[in-house]
C-alpha cells in the first residue's frame, strides 16, 4: 500500500525506552533525614506530585522483634528475659475450622448420657395375668408389669444413647498446634522460670498471677515430671479462682482456646522441642 504523507518518527524499540522513562519518573524514592537520628523517614512519590505516602519508623540498635518471642518471668513478678518458641508449635497459620471441630468433639465427649430406663418388657416379672379378662368388675389388665403399676415399665423415659465422637489423632495434634499459634499470636502466652519450684504458699502464686496482670480463665502448664508431682504448686493455687494447673502430655484444644492467660514452665517447653 503507497504511503500517503505519514511519517513514521519513532521505531518500535523508542517508544519501548520512552515508557520505561516514564514509569521510572512516576515513581520515585526520596530518602531524607529526620531531626532524631533513630528516625528515617521515607517519601515514595507516586502519579501525581500531591500523592505522597510517608513512611517513618523507629530503628533500634541490635534489636529484632520477633512473634515467637515471648518474656520469661521469675516468681516474684521480675522479668528474667525472653525465651523463643519453636516455630512448629507456636508460629503455624490457625485454621478456625480444625480447632472448634476439636473443640466440639471434646465437648461431646465430656456429656456422660448415662441415664437409662427399663421398657415393660424389660422389667423382671409380669409374665402371668393377674386376673381373668371378664367377671371380676375390675378393670383388664394383661401384666403386673404395665406402665401404669406400681412397678411397672417406664413408658418414654430416657435411654442410652453413645454421642461420644472420634477425632484422629494428627487431626488433634494439629488442632493443638493451632491453638497455641493463635494463643501466641494474640500475646497470651508467658513464660514462668522456677514455677515447679516454688513452695505450697497460695500468697507466692497469688501475688505472681497479680504483678502479671493475669485476670480471667488462666491455665499453668508444668512438665510432666515436675518436682514433688506438681504437688506444691497444685496446693498453692486450688484456692485462686479460675485458674487451672495440667501437664504438658494433658493439653489439648478445649484447654487452650477457653484460657486467657497460659503460662508454660520453662521445664515444659522441652517437650515441643
Amino acid at each position: 500500500m503507497p504511503n500517503r504523507g505519514i511519517k513514521i518518527e519513532n521505531s518500535k524499540d523508542d517508544i519501548i525506552q520512552k515508557r520505561q522513562s516514564i514509569k521510572s519518573e512516576n515513581k520515585q524514592t526520596i530518602s531524607t533525614r529526620h531531626p532524631d537520628p533513630s528516625t528515617h523517614v521515607i517519601l515514595i512519590r507516586r502519579q501525581p506530585e500531591k500523592n505522597l505516602k510517608v513512611v517513618q519508623g523507629k530503628l533500634r540498635e541490635g534489636s529484632k522483634i520477633s512473634g515467637l518471642t515471648v518474656q520469661s518471668f521469675a516468681n516474684d513478678g521480675k522479668s528474667t528475659g525472653t525465651v523463643s518458641l519453636p516455630k512448629e508449635v507456636f508460629g503455624q497459620d490457625p485454621k478456625e475450622k480444625l480447632i472448634a471441630q476439636a473443640v466440639r468433639v471434646y465437648l461431646a465427649n465430656s456429656i456422660k448420657s448415662t441415664a437409662n430406663t427399663k421398657t415393660r418388657g424389660e422389667v423382671r416379672g409380669g409374665g402371668k395375668k393377674p386376673w381373668r379378662q371378664k367377671g371380676t368388675g375390675r378393670a383388664r389388665a394383661g401384666s403386673s408389669r404395665s406402665p401404669l403399676w406400681v412397678g411397672g415399665g417406664t413408658t418414654f423415659g430416657p435411654r442410652y444413647k453413645d454421642t461420644r465422637l472420634s477425632l484422629p489423632q494428627k487431626m488433634k495434634k494439629k488442632a493443638l498446634i493451632y491453638a497455641l499459634s493463635k494463643k501466641s499470636k494474640d500475646g497470651q502466652i508467658k513464660i514462668l522460670s522456677n514455677i515447679e519450684k516454688v513452695e505450697p504458699k497460695t500468697k507466692i502464686v497469688a501475688g505472681l498471677l497479680n504483678k502479671l496482670g493475669a485476670k480471667g480463665a488462666t491455665l499453668i502448664v508444668i512438665s510432666s515430671n515436675p518436682p514433688t508431682g506438681g504437688q506444691n504448686l497444685k496446693l498453692a493455687a486450688r484456692n485462686i479462682p479460675n485458674v487451672t494447673i495440667d501437664t504438658v502430655n494433658n493439653l489439648n484444644a478445649y484447654e487452650i482456646i477457653k484460657s486467657r492467660n497460659i503460662f508454660f514452665s520453662k521445664e515444659s517447653l522441652a517437650k515441643f522441642k
